[in-house]
């Protein structure tokens, strides 16, 4: 069943609450909700899931805000691409058509990414970016330069834990050569050459598999030679083996000189090249760096699929692409605990950062008491007449509705959520829930009186929203 998360009633609460301005076409004609954004008018229908306060992330641009520690990292990631070889796009708007958001890319359309439990949904049609990379096609199109960036926020409905929000920040890039603009047409040879002009490193690298593999990371055989493969999987991980020493090579210097962890004893920087798969490359691989103990996923990338280029009009080009989370890499970098604090207007945060060229940990200013509240509930059976419901059934039910309702009533006054029990009735069939949610703010302590409220408004909500029946 298509969701409907927001009814007439949240839409007319949208004008009021975020300055978003709802329409209707005439008094006489048949209504035609509609959303305005940034000045533009959409239709609104079935597929209309994005709320009011998601919306309102859309002005913040994080990634150009000079100071902030994700446009640090972007400054720091953008600085091994140069112009004019790259092209920096920066400040490309957030609402995209589902062409652009997945189709451009190959994805299947059974793919979980495309479903409204997954995607924040203006109507059937279009979206906001849940990737930097809904904006790769229009970009080989312009065609430009021989590479580019892209920074951007982008939007995923998702869990609620330190480490993931609704709207985040990604960067990714891209570099290509043209069959007919290389001497004598062959790609191999220019990408070797290129290659060769590229900064050499001392980093350590585990790469044991080989570049392509016929089942697990194959090669594009109808389009792509082995040489051209060899050569341009080359000049990737040596561009992006690049960015990690550069990347790391400053948040180590920032970790000794916080006194967090002593110089004698650190370990060489190690990375290692792990196969994967990306709808819109292939071969493809993960970038992971051994970090303070661990192995942490830097980034993905790979060879670009070469449907991609053709459907953007640019056949004739091969070459590679990848992108980062730019939050994810921020958080090593800064060490930082919560991505909340990225969008914290507290002074105590902000001015602690000043530029790439002075990387700093971060200092916590203060850890205020967390408050735990669960809420248990049945889920609405099929035959139920109760609520006014996201959700049809039990068969339908998604845990990033219960994110989403947690996340408009508590905010960033909820620090995570999890599932602490999961029970289904031998008899009946029916299946029970109960959440744990941690109420903690970042910058003040909660008092119970607020806090009881808060939780109150999340279980009619789950009511309201859902058709859960409260245990």
């Amino acid at each position: 069943m298509k969701l409907a998360a927001t009814g007439r009633a949240v839409r007319l609460a949208w004008v009021e609450r975020s300055g978003i301005e709802l329409r209707h076409q005439s008094t006489n004609a048949p209504r035609t909700p509609s959303l305005e954004i940034d000045g533009k008018c959409y239709v609104t229908d079935d597929w209309t899931n994005v709320p009011s306060s998601i919306l309102s992330y859309l002005p913040h641009k994080l990634q150009l805000q000079p100071s902030h520690p994700v446009s640090i990292t972007r400054q720091v990631i953008e600085s091994n691409f140069p112009s004019p070889t790259y092209t920096h796009y920066n400040d490309l708007h957030p609402i995209v058509t589902v062409a652009e958001n997945f189709d451009s890319l190959g994805f299947p359309r059974d793919h979980p990414g495309r479903s409204r439990t997954d995607t924040y949904y203006i109507n059937k049609d279009t979206v906001l970016r849940t990737h930097t990379s809904a904006h790769e096609a229009e970009i080989f199109r312009r065609n430009k330069s021989e590479g580019f960036t892209i920074s951007a926020d982008v939007y995923r409905r998702d869990a609620i834990d330190r480490s993931h929000y609704p709207v985040f920040h990604q960067m990714e890039g891209a570099r290509m050569w043209d069959r007919r603009k290389v001497p004598g047409g062959d790609v191999a040879k220019a990408v070797r050459t290129d290659f060769e002009r590229l900064p050499k490193h001392s980093l350590s690298i585990e790469d044991p598999n080989p570049t392509t593999h016929a089942e697990r990371n194959p090669r594009q055989a109808e389009h792509h030679s082995p040489k051209e493969v060899e050569a341009i999987a080359a000049h990737l991980k040596r561009s992006l083996e690049g960015v990690v020493v550069e990347l790391f090579s400053r948040a180590r210097k920032a970790a000794i000189a916080a006194g967090h962890v002593d110089a004698n004893a650190l370990e060489p920087l190690r990375a290692r090249w792990i196969e994967a798969y990306f709808p819109f490359t292939s071969p493809s691989w993960e970038l992971e760096v051994f970090w303070q103990g661990d192995w942490l996923e830097v980034l993905g990338c790979g060879v670009t699929k070469q449907d991609v280029l053709i459907n953007a009009g640019v056949p004739d080009q091969i070459g590679w692409a990848f992108g980062v989370g730019l939050e994810r890499v921020a958080m090593l970098l800064f060490s930082i605990p919560d991505i909340r604090l990225f969008w914290s207007k507290d002074p105590r945060f902000l001015n602690q950062f000043s530029s790439k060229e002075n990387v700093n940990t971060f200092v916590p200013f203060s850890k205020y008491p967390e408050c735990y509240k669960d809420v248990s509930f049945w889920l609405r059976s099929s035959s139920s007449s109760t609520g006014g419901g996201m959700r049809s059934n039990a068969q339908d039910f998604h845990e990033n509705d219960v994110m989403e309702v947690v996340r408009e009533v508590g905010s960033d006054l909820v620090e995570d959520v999890r599932l602490v029990d999961n029970f289904q009735h031998p008899v009946s069939g029916r299946k029970s829930l109960c959440y744990r949610i941690n109420y903690r703010s970042l910058e003040r302590t909660l008092r119970n009186e607020e806090v009881n409220q808060l939780h109150e408004s999340v279980r009619k909500q789950l009511v309201e929203k859902l058709g859960a029946e409260l245990r």
